[in-house]
């Protein structure tokens, strides 16, 4: 059962688009008052990453879990939830006094934006399910992401250095109130769909756990070296729990949290695991980048989000382009040239200079890589969503998230622990310049790997017909007595 928003096309595409911005605006807002973070709270080089991985950890790790809630529980009501930890967790992290103080507030907006990003694109989804509406639809939510980095990176520049750090935080609360606002009057709650078993809160736990330890492991290579006994025990009880995941979602008496056969689905499983490299790349250079503005070139907070803006309107125009060509080309066509249009920007940072300038050495590259991202944005989207039953589109768009996530987290993780290898002690200009490169360069291979990965999508990334819909529907329900099945791809 889909939600009775659907009869009211406009208002859900605002609410989306609002939520989404908030999302977007909290990432690029806090990017840029790192350095300003590290040094009002004491944080190390390293253990600073741990404001960007707290969020992307519970956030990537509840993910499936908030679709399925948004799924059995109803979208709107999920949706404001969310909004609401959200709001509370930005306002509790602006007060923060202490660096576990701060990271505890990201892990709880993680918790927050858990619950709330699923349960939006699941009623964007819902409400335009084919042709050229969920094109443009699309559109206008990947444009809103990317209008939320410009103005984020804007506001936190100038809020970092004219007010403090802790207005990045407390920014969100505004903009949490306005959207559970429009939410609240804009979008019709339905009664949710029948329930047929209590959800999987263990498989929550279990990935939360897992992919924190397996962050943690990698991040910790900065102290102990790969093959030491400290990092591949770590390692070692990551996967352990990962498997262990698996396992419970294949065995469980409870309502899985995720079918597993959703994965059979070609076009889901390809833009997953396209949106985890993408997602890798993507959150490495935006923190290689505000660090190499700051640290390297010397700008203060308030020019380096002027700076930041052409790349994220790059992505607007990126995500306008891809509406106007997603009329005529495959998204397999779409999510290739992305992906390789912003290698190429990447490979082209890679050649920054501690002695460079924003003209030489970041506008061409900025706005090279932001086209190409921007390109990508909807396609993936609406791929990830395409051939899923309507019962599973929020557990579709958990998924599709959490890959994102979790990526940036895993590749943030990596790349910045070698990045920091490269760059070694003391950390001049000249050795922070060589570890930003470096870290540039390998979100390039990562975003030629995504451009490979694409070509797995198949062409037809239409949603099933109503009755194959049904057919998937009941498979669900027999899985849920025991006997899984593989969904039709």
């Amino acid at each position: 059962m889909t939600d009775s928003s659907v009869s009211r096309p406009g208002i859900t595409l605002a609410a989306v688009a609002v939520v989404q911005f908030l999302v977007s605006l909290d990432l690029s807002v806090v990017n840029v008052g790192l350095p300003q973070i590290a040094a009002g709270l004491g944080f190390s080089a390293v253990g600073l990453t741990w404001v960007i991985h707290a969020y992307a950890l519970t956030f990537g790790g509840l993910l499936l879990l908030g679709g399925k809630a948004a799924d059995r529980y109803g979208r709107k009501r999920v949706l404001l939830l969310g909004l609401g930890l959200f709001g509370l967790a930005s306002l509790v992290g602006g007060f923060a006094q202490e660096p576990g103080h701060l990271v505890a507030a990201r892990a709880a907006q993680g918790v927050g934006a858990a619950a709330l990003a699923p349960a939006a694109l699941a009623l964007l989804a819902a409400t335009f399910p084919t042709g050229k509406a969920r094109v443009r639809a699309f559109g206008v939510w990947s444009a809103m992401n990317a209008a939320g980095g410009a103005f984020g990176v804007l506001i936190g520049g100038l809020l970092t250095e004219y007010a403090s750090w802790r207005w990045v935080m407390f920014v969100n609360v505004p903009m949490a109130a306005v959207a559970l606002a429009l939410v609240w009057r804009g979008v019709v709650a339905s009664p949710p769909p029948a329930r047929r078993g209590r959800p999987d809160v263990a498989g929550a736990v279990l990935a939360t756990a897992g992919m924190t330890l397996l962050v943690f492991g990698i991040v910790r290579t900065d102290q102990h070296a790969w093959t030491s006994t400290v990092t591949v025990t770590t390692l070692a009880a990551a996967m352990a729990l990962l498997a262990a995941f698996v396992h419970v979602e294949r065995t469980t008496g409870r309502e899985p949290l995720i079918r597993l056969g959703l994965l059979a689905n070609r076009s889901v499983a390809g833009a997953n695991a396209y949106n985890l490299l993408v997602g890798a790349a993507m959150a490495s250079a935006f923190y290689f980048m505000s660090l190499y503005l700051q640290r390297v070139l010397g700008n203060g907070p308030a020019l380096t989000g002027v700076q930041f803006l052409p790349f994220a309107l790059g992505v607007v125009a990126g995500s306008v382009l891809a509406v106007k060509l997603g009329y005529r080309l495959a998204p397999r066509t779409l999510l290739v040239g992305g992906g390789l249009l912003t290698a190429t920007g990447f490979a082209w940072f890679s050649t920054i200079s501690p002695d460079g300038a924003f003209a030489t050495h970041v506008l061409g590259p900025s706005i090279v890589a932001s086209v190409g991202f921007g390109l990508c944005l909807g396609p993936v989207v609406a791929t990830a969503t395409a051939g899923v039953a309507a019962h599973e589109t929020g557990t579709a768009s958990a998924l599709l998230n959490s890959s994102r996530q979790i990526g940036a987290s895993l590749g943030l993780a990596a790349l910045g622990t070698a990045a920091h290898h490269r760059t070694g002690e003391p950390a001049t200009p000249d050795a922070l310049n060589d570890g930003y490169a470096l870290g540039f360069a390998l979100s390039a291979v990562l975003l030629v790997s995504a451009a490979l990965v694409a070509l797995t999508v198949p062409r037809r990334t239409s949603p099933p017909p109503q009755a194959e819909q049904a057919e998937q529907a009941e498979r669900a329900e027999r899985a849920d007595g025991g006997d899984a099945l593989p969904a039709r791809n």
